[in-house]
C-alpha cells in the first residue's frame, strides 16, 4: 500500500496570484494596518486557495496584530489579518480530497497564518467545509469562530444538557448570540445579561430571564446555574462563583492570567479557546440551515473600507452580532 504523503506547508515555486489584502509590517495599533498588494504562492500539500466572498471580524484579529501572541506568531512580516471567511475554491494543492475548483466553502485560516481580509487566501483543507447553497456568503463567514467557540464552551467544557440552566454574560455579541442558539438547541433554560440597548431585542427571544448589564446581579440567582458562560470577560471570579451551582462550571474565553490560573486549580472554572474544528462547524451549519441558528450581521464594509471598520470595533464601537467584510 503506497505511503500517504503528510500535509505540510511546503509549496512549489510555480505560478502566483496577485491580490489585495489587509496586512501590517510591525505589531501595533490600528495605524499599522494597510490594504496592499500581495502575491499568493501556489497551494502546497493539503492546501486550498479560496477566492474570498466574505470575511467576519473577531477581537482576536486585532489582538494578534497588537502582538498579543507575538512569541508564538514570530516576527516575519508582512503579516495578514483575518481568520473566518466564506468563498469559492480557486486552486487545490496535492493531497486535498473532497474538494474541487468551484466549490463554495466556509472555514478558517491557521492561527499562525491569517489572511481572510483579502481578495484571496490560502488555508488547509481540514479547516474547510462546503457551504450549503441556502446559506449566504456573509452569513456563512459569520459562523466559524463564534459557533465553534460557543459550542466548545457550552457543550465540551460545560457538558450542557437538556433542562439544565445556563447564564450567558454578554449575550449581545457574536459569541453570546451563538451561545443562545446552541443552548436553545440543547433544550437548556437560558438567562442572559446584556446592555440596555439590547434589552428589547433579548426580550423577544422568549428566554427564562433577561438581565440589564448596568444593574447588579439579583441576589436570588445565587447558585442557580449549571453553566455560567462569560462571553464578555466582565464577570469577576466572585460573581462566577456566586452564580454557579456547586456541581456546575463557569467557562471563560478571555485569556487573562486570572482565568487561566483558575481553570488550572479549580474544577468549577474552565478556560476555553475557540480551536477550529470542521466537525463542530458542520454542526453549526446544520443548525443554521435548519433555521435554528439565526445570524445577526450588525455592520458590513467593502475591503477598501475595512480598515476603518476594524479600527471602530477595536476602539469599542461594538455592534450587535457580527461585523462582516464583503467582497465586490
Amino acid at each position: 500500500m503506497p505511503e500517504t504523503k503528510p500535509c505540510s506547508p511546503e509549496r512549489t515555486p510555480s505560478r502566483r496570484s496577485t491580490m489585495q489584502r489587509i496586512q501590517y509590517h510591525q505589531y501595533g495599533g490600528p495605524s499599522v494596518m494597510r490594504l496592499e498588494s500581495y502575491r499568493l504562492p501556489t497551494p502546497g500539500n493539503c492546501e486550498v486557495m479560496v477566492r474570498v466572498k466574505a470575511a467576519s471580524i473577531n477581537p482576536l484579529d486585532w489582538k494578534l496584530r497588537q502582538g498579543f501572541m507575538k512569541i508564538m506568531m514570530g516576527r516575519h512580516f508582512p503579516r495578514a489579518m483575518g481568520s473566518d471567511f466564506s468563498g469559492v475554491v480557486e486552486a487545490i494543492g496535492p493531497g486535498v480530497v473532497g474538494l474541487v475548483i468551484g466549490d463554495e466553502v466556509l472555514g478558517t485560516t491557521p492561527m499562525k497564518a491569517p489572511g481572510a481580509f483579502a481578495e484571496s487566501l490560502i488555508t488547509t483543507s481540514n479547516l474547510l467545509i462546503k457551504k450549503p447553497t441556502s446559506l449566504s456568503f456573509p452569513d456563512a463567514a459569520a459562523l466559524p469562530s463564534i459557533g465553534v467557540t460557543a459550542w466548545r464552551a457550552l457543550i465540551d467544557a460545560g457538558k450542557l444538557k437538556a433542562g439544565q440552566t445556563v447564564f450567558i454574560n454578554g449575550a449581545a455579541g457574536g459569541v453570546g448570540q451563538a451561545a443562545i442558539w446552541i443552548a436553545k438547541a440543547f433544550g437548556a433554560v437560558i438567562t442572559v445579561r446584556v446592555g440596555p440597548s439590547w434589552l428589547a431585542d433579548a426580550e423577544k427571544l422568549r428566554l427564562a430571564r433577561v438581565l440589564d448589564y448596568s444593574r447588579p446581579i439579583p441576589d436570588n440567582l445565587k447558585g442557580g446555574f449549571d453553566v455560567v458562560f462569560d462571553c464578555h470577560g466582565s464577570l469577576t471570579a466572585k460573581e462566577e462563583d456566586f452564580l454557579t451551582k456547586r456541581s456546575g462550571v463557569a467557562v471563560d474565553i478571555d485569556p487573562t492570567f486570572g482565568n487561566l490560573v483558575r481553570s488550572l486549580i479549580s474544577s468549577r472554572h474552565s478556560f476555553v479557546r475557540g480551536v477550529p474544528s470542521s466537525t463542530i462547524l458542520q454542526k453549526i451549519v446544520d443548525l443554521a440551515i435548519a433555521g435554528r441558528f439565526p445570524i445577526t450581521i450588525g455592520r458590513t464594509a467593502r475591503l477598501p473600507e475595512a480598515v476603518a471598520l476594524i479600527s471602530d470595533l477595536e476602539s469599542g464601537k461594538r455592534v450587535p452580532g457580527k461585523a462582516v467584510i464583503v467582497m465586490g
